[in-house]
């Protein structure tokens, strides 16, 4: 089970970015994920008349290993840890480790 996923609000902990938060806009891998707005870089783009692409300079997101980020408990305001806990009905459901509540994904 992946303690971050799509959708996750977090917080960057190390890096250019630190401090910056954005949610979840994919994971590229088992340890890789994009976040919005973070970890972004101009791209030298050529001109594709076949594509419709114009040339230039564009901003591009990139991965960042999810070791460096973590997920954001806007309750306390803080970076927090995940923690998994197994439920009576044999689900298992991700947890804010300070305080037990479960993670819901907006």
């Amino acid at each position: 089970m992946n303690k971050i996923r799509k959708g996750d609000e977090v917080i960057v902990l190390t890096g250019r970015d630190k401090g910056k938060r954005g949610k979840v806009a994919l994971r590229k891998d088992d340890s890789y994920i994009v976040v919005d707005g973070v970890n972004t870089v101009k791209k030298h783009t050529k001109p594709n008349p076949l594509k419709g692409a114009i040339g230039g300079i564009v901003d591009k997101t990139m991965p960042i290993h999810q070791s460096n980020v973590a997920i954001f408990n806007a309750v306390s305001g803080k970076a927090d840890r995940v923690g998994i806990k197994l439920l009576a009905d044999g689900k298992r459901v991700r947890i804010y480790k300070s305080s037990g509540e479960e993670i819901k994904v907006a």
